[in-house]
């Protein structure tokens, strides 16, 4: 057993057994320690496997042949397998690797103890063997970097301590030399104690400044005095600690910014960067508006006091303020608190945010439609409050208009009249003036000028036609209104007042003025008396209408009136040539055959058209015996109807029947006496019958073709007539009838055609140019018309209707008395 474990039990039973037994106990260590045997040896460390490090059989006296039968083992508590004894030769060696530091440390002696133990008898013996040290570890600092903290303002001299390192070796394999890379800051302090003790420290040879160097990084070595010599190095990293010697600087003592005025809300200027060379709460800056800064700017901007950014908080208008000059701090939280300063020149850029303005001044208004070309009529100014471009302004006009803008002065202009004006064609003009600035995008502005444009006579009162037609039926009651005219004047006011007149003449003996008159404000035309058809069937006039204005301007209008016939007049019976008045009287000889013409019926009237159309039809005889005569229906010729003979009695008293075709037919009867006489006698009377009747044929012959000629003259103007009449009629509304008011008539001709003979009664026409024909002089002719036997003719006629619009045309209707 090892002395140390045996001075251990030593202890152990002292603190157990108190002080009585120590005497005890420190004699039977010195019996076992007299009566063991040691053995000592010694090995380097680090050795290989298989050094040699004893004879340690023959060292104790064992023979090698006994080492087995003695069951010869070696025992070392905690250490067995580094050391080993071969049993053949009784060799102690190195079995494994043995490294002095793991086994004892930093203690200065290092052994290794062993108990060889044999057998028969049992004998223990101790060995030792000592480790002994090589320079195999290197000089180790405990971290791998060491932190030095120095403020800036510590002086020199200032000697900071720092860590050594140590060395896993003993002995002069421990004993460290420290170097410091070279510094011009620092230099190393190395200080032995006396109990060998060695501190090192860092000495400061000159002032620190952080905001140069914050940072030092030395390499401080430390090397041992083994052979060989081994080193260990440890990085020293100075920080320089801050101290508030800075103030923050900004990059520029003046920025200048631009933006646009009516940028939003919360728009960003400008971010302001200050810097400080300081650190921690010395570096760290916060931005504020100088207390010189106006109100009026900390109301339209604000700045954030940590990142610097001035943001816009009101609407920028460039037409109040275009230019701000802004002071800013930034200061930082040291102690005592520094401060950096800086301008902000922050120009508002215009915007095209402003309308063009017009005034309107000095209106001349209304303006007289002669006025003359260049007439000034209104003074125009526009303005606008933007800059530059955006405040320059042109004007225009609407187009097509009879006016233009011409320019009197910068942004003064003058309306003036460029083409002749003409009120009837515009009476006003909505003008519209556009004033637009160069910006982009364009702004615009507009005013309306309202131009009226006054009045002048120059325009004369205007018929829709220069001649109208009109039919009146004869004997209208006095008073009758005929006819309306009207025309219409294109100006206005007194000068669109039209007044009515007669243009006075005379008809035939008579004035005009007792046949028609005009309403003056009206324009209703009159029948003063009942016009007479056989007297007059055509009067002609004109009315004028003029105005009010100054000068008067007037025109006239032709009215053709037509007076319709009425039947009113019944058929009268003519004479035979050479014989008086009263019944017609022939001798008919009875030899006579069938359709002899023995006698004729003449008889005109003196109506016209169909109230003139003739018929003649026999009346029967009295106690209705068939008489052997008839007469023609159309002709009025009386011829037998059969041979005469001696039963017919001798006197023959034949009433004939004449009838118009009016509407209420009118008639007359006519008596024809015939004296049957034998045919002896017969020849006297016949030839002077005959002669006298070849003679009125002669005569009536000739009367035809005149009168053929005029009733086809007339007829063909009747017809036009109608035909306008139509046309009129179909592009003017109905309305109220002049004479004889009602629905129009159906005027048709008679199934059976024929030639009539009527009277030509005396006529008389009037026109409204020259004088009045001189009236013919009475004379029995006839009139000849014509129809058509197998297609009705059927007119629509009706009453002149009074127009209320005066650009409308005035038509005329007839009313017409139809019959068949």
């Amino acid at each position: 057993m090892e002395i140390k474990q045996v001075f251990e039990m030593v202890i152990t039973l002292e603190g157990r057994l108190g002080s009585q037994y120590l005497l005890l106990s420190l004699l039977l260590l010195a019996a076992w320690e007299e009566g063991s045997g040691q053995v000592q040896y010694s090995v380097a460390e680090e050795s290989k496997h298989g050094t040699f490090v004893g004879r340690i059989a023959q060292d104790l006296g064992l023979e090698l042949a006994e080492l087995v039968p003695r069951l010869f083992r070696v025992a070392s508590r905690g250490h067995g397998d580094l050391l080993e004894v071969n049993l053949q030769n009784g060799i102690l060696f190195v079995n494994s690797r043995i490294d002095r530091e793991e086994l004892c440390g930093r203690s200065a002696e290092c052994s290794i103890h062993l108990e060889v133990i044999v057998d028969r008898p049992l004998q223990v013996f101790h060995v030792e063997v000592e480790v002994k040290d090589i320079n195999d570890n290197a000089p180790v600092f405990g971290l791998k970097e060491q932190r030095v903290l120095i403020y800036e303002s510590r002086l020199p001299d200032s000697m900071f301590p720092l860590e050594g390192a140590s060395d896993a070796d003993v002995g002069s394999n421990s004993l460290l030399t420290y170097k410091l890379s070279p510094s011009e800051y620092f230099a190393l302090d190395v200080k032995t104690n006396s109990d060998d003790n060695t501190q090192i420290g860092l000495v400061l040879r000159k002032s620190l400044d952080r905001e140069e160097a914050p940072e030092h990084n030395l390499l401080l070595t430390a090397t041992d005095e083994g052979k060989p010599e081994l080193t260990g190095t440890v990085q020293l990293l100075v920080t320089v600690l801050d101290v508030n010697d800075n103030a923050p600087s900004f990059e520029q003592t003046e920025y200048e910014v631009r933006i646009f005025e009516n940028s939003g809300n919360g728009t960003i200027v400008i971010r302001l960067n200050a810097s400080d060379q300081d650190e921690g709460v010395n570096g760290e800056i916060s931005y504020s508006f100088n207390s010189l800064v106006p109100t009026m700017v900390r109301d339209q901007f604000r700045i954030d006091t940590n990142t610097g950014e001035i943001v816009t908080k009101g609407n920028l208008d460039f037409e109040k303020l275009n230019l701000y000059k802004i002071r800013v701090d930034a200061t930082d939280k040291g102690h005592p608190p520094m401060a950096g300063h800086c301008t902000v020149l922050l120009k508002v850029l215009d915007k095209n945010d402003n309308v063009p303005q017009i005034a309107l001044t000095s209106l001349s208004l209304p303006i007289r439609e002669d006025a003359q070309l260049g007439t000034v009529i209104a003074l125009i100014s526009v303005s606008d409050l933007d800059f530059g471009a955006n405040g320059q302004v042109t004007c225009s006009l609407t187009p097509h208009v009879p006016f233009k803008l011409v320019s009197t002065f910068k942004n003064y202009y003058s309306l003036v009249l460029d083409s002749a004006l003409d009120r009837e064609s515009v009476a006003d003009y909505e003008l519209v003036v556009i004033a637009r600035d160069a910006g982009s995008p364009s702004l615009s502005a507009t005013a309306s000028v309202s131009v009226e444009v006054a009045d002048v006579n120059d325009n004369a009162p205007a018929f829709a036609q220069p001649e109208y037609t009109v039919f009146v039926k004869e004997n209208n009651p006095p008073g009758c209104h005929i006819f309306t005219v009207s025309a219409r004047d294109a100006d206005a006011q007194e000068n669109a007042l039209v007044s009515y007149s007669l243009v006075e003449r005379r008809v035939g003996e008579r004035a005009l003025s007792s046949y028609v008159s005009v309403h003056a404000e009206s324009g209703k035309v009159y029948a003063l008396q009942p016009l007479d058809h056989e007297e007059l069937e055509l009067l002609q006039f004109q009315v004028s209408a003029r105005d009010a204005g100054v000068p008067p301007l007037g025109s006239n209008v032709t009215l053709q009136v037509f007076v319709l016939d009425e039947n009113d007049n019944a058929p009268a019976l003519l004479p035979r040539p050479g014989a008086g008045g009263g019944a017609v009287s022939e001798l008919v000889s009875r030899s006579v055959g069938a359709g002899h013409v023995v006698a004729k019926v003449r008889a005109v009237d003196a109506d016209s058209g169909y109230n003139a159309w003739l018929s003649y039809e026999l009346r029967p005889a009295a106690g209705g015996a068939r008489s052997p005569f008839r007469v023609a229906l159309y002709t009025g010729e009386i011829s037998t109807t059969r041979t005469l003979d001696e039963a017919d009695s001798p006197r023959q008293r034949l009433l004939v029947l004449v009838k118009d075709h009016g509407e209420p037919a009118l008639t007359a009867t006519a008596t024809v006496l015939l004296s049957l006489v034998e045919s002896g006698q017969a020849p006297k009377a016949s030839s002077r019958v005959l002669a006298g009747a070849a003679g009125a044929e002669t005569a009536l012959l000739d009367v035809n073709v005149y009168l053929i000629i005029a009733i086809c003259a007339v007829s063909s103007l009747l017809v036009l007539t109608l035909l306008l009449y139509t046309a009129l009629r179909c592009s003017a509304p109905p309305a109220e009838g002049a004479c004889a008011p009602g629905k129009p008539t159906l005027v048709c001709s008679s199934a059976v055609g024929s030639w009539s003979y009527s009277q030509q009664r005396r006529q008389r026409v009037c026109s409204g140019e020259g004088p009045p024909p001189a009236p013919p002089p009475p004379a029995s002719k006839t009139d000849l018309m014509a129809f058509s036997p197998s297609h009705p003719r059927c007119l629509v006629v009706g009453d002149m209707s009074e127009q209320q619009d005066l650009n409308d045309e005035h038509c005329a209707k007839v009313s017409l008395n139809c019959h068949n």
